[in-house]
């Protein structure tokens, strides 16, 4: 057997060794058709679009894409051509939760925010927002939620703090592909924070940009965007923080993306699994002190990935591909 891999998924080699004969490591983004033609299985990130141009007249028969998100992938060509599919639907709601929960914290201390004030509108309330809604919650926020597959609807246009995160959709009745848009940015009442850590496209940079610039937005923190590696800059430069798509990337959120993947293959190979991959450990000097917020920030502080990202916006994709450790608890 064979698997075709997507080189920048961290602790999974030893574990996927040992279920195939060759196992070959690839930038997700170069992986083209004629490295795949022989393989049984791909295992991807977000940079490799599988669909039928890469997989057709390959003996691919299993993908798997170790992200939450699967807009990459063409569904129904994989359906169509008899090849299973599967992501990892979870697996990085604490690290996405963290992320923004970090934010927060700034935003009171940067920004002046008050919790006990304010009101943060969750939208999408699956396995991440409802993770930010309840952290939110426990930090003082009234929290509001605004997902109407779900029957949910909120005024989201009252809110100081509106966080985005839900799939990218651009078919059927609720497309989020450009849901924040110049008319969504017109119609608030308040002037809020914008957060998006869901994907690049499910807000208007160019608007959101447009937004800032004319008072309708307060500040914003962006960790994804459209057109990634090659975002735009001014909209860089502009935010408050700007991250280069790794809310997501805590050891423990990648862990889990792996088992989860580790589990899918031996499924589908009709093998027992006896892998389970653990996160690395911090280092043995890291004693995090100070309040509870204080200590949130010692284990992770996005600002810090931010000016990473401002001072050398060409290393988008290095940035990301080598992402320290980062871990969710200590």
């Amino acid at each position: 057997m064979k698997i075709v891999i997507d080189d920048k998924i961290p602790y999974i080699r030893e574990a996927v060794e040992r279920l195939a004969d060759e196992v070959v490591y690839l930038r997700g983004s170069a992986i083209g058709a004629a490295d795949v033609r022989d393989a049984d299985a791909l295992i991807v990130r977000t940079r490799t679009r599988c669909d039928e141009r890469l997989l057709a007249g390959s003996r691919v028969r299993f993908v798997a894409t170790a992200t939450i998100g699967f807009d990459h992938l063409d569904t129904d060509y994989l359906e169509r051509a008899g090849i299973s599919w599967m992501n990892c639907p979870g697996c990085n709601a604490g690290s996405v939760a963290q992320y923004v929960a970090s934010v927060l914290i700034l935003l009171k201390r940067m920004r002046g925010l008050r919790p006990a004030e304010s009101t943060l509108g969750v939208v999408g309330f699956g396995h991440v927002g409802s993770r930010v809604a309840a952290l939110a919650r426990e930090m003082g926020f009234r929290v509001v939620v605004s997902d109407p597959p779900l029957g949910m609807e909120a005024d989201l246009g009252s809110c100081d703090v509106i966080s985005y995160h839900v799939p990218l959709t651009r078919r059927g009745p609720y497309p989020t592909s450009h849901m924040a848009d110049e008319a969504f940015f017109n119609g608030l009442t308040r002037v809020p924070y914008i957060i998006n850590t869901s994907r690049g496209e499910v807000v208007d940079n160019d608007a959101l940009l447009r937004a800032l610039d004319e008072g309708r937005v307060k500040d914003a923190i962006v960790d994804t965007w459209e057109n990634e590696p090659r975002i735009n800059r001014q909209l860089l430069e502009r935010v408050m923080i700007g991250t280069p798509h790794i809310a997501g990337y805590s050891a423990d959120g990648k862990v889990n993306a792996d088992n989860m993947v580790i589990a899918g293959l031996c499924r589908f190979l009709g093998i027992e699994n006896n892998v389970h991959i653990e996160p690395p450990a911090l280092p043995a000097d890291f004693r995090p002190s100070g309040s509870a917020d204080d200590q949130r920030l010692q284990l992770y502080n996005p600002l810090n990935d931010s000016l990473k990202l401002k001072t050398a916006p060409e290393k988008f994709e290095e940035l990301r591909g080598n992402y320290p450790l980062r871990r969710e608890h200590f």
